[in-house]
């Protein structure tokens, strides 16, 4: 049974910033991993992030998408079964690892797991089309 996805808002914003051919990827990456995002040892495909480059991201797991050179950094929400995107970012030096650290702090007390407005939704049928569609 899969997991529902959601992205935060800036993750949203990194996805319709890569082109067709990738964005493609990432989705049926994530799809695949929705499927049991928990770690692997708990039988799921997560892979755990913890003190990375002096970022902690306890609590959170990425997907390597290798032939891109992209991560997607994620968090559960176990009782709601809810797969929460942080950030989708090329690896770059770790980059992406700061950047995640970057927005899980400046949610500024408001949790990353409760994101509100977002500026378009993402559509994907079983087929792997992708459309996003602005929500303004």
């Amino acid at each position: 049974m899969s997991w529902t996805i959601e992205y935060n808002k800036k993750a949203k914003q990194d996805l319709y910033h890569l082109d067709h051919s990738q964005r493609t990827q990432v989705l049926k990456a994530i799809r695949k991993v929705s499927q049991n995002p928990l770690p692997k040892t708990e039988g799921g495909f997560g892979k755990p992030l913890g003190n990375k480059s002096n970022n902690n991201l306890t609590g959170c797991y990425k997907i390597k998408i290798r032939t891109l050179g992209i991560r997607v950094i994620y968090a559960l929400v176990r009782k709601d079964r809810n797969m929460k995107i942080i950030v989708i970012s090329a690896r770059a030096d770790d980059t992406v690892y700061k950047i995640a650290a970057d927005r899980i702090l400046d949610m500024s007390g408001k949790s990353i797991l409760h994101e509100d407005e977002i500026p378009f939704e993402i559509i994907q049928n079983q087929s792997n089309k992708v459309t996003l569609a602005k929500t303004f």
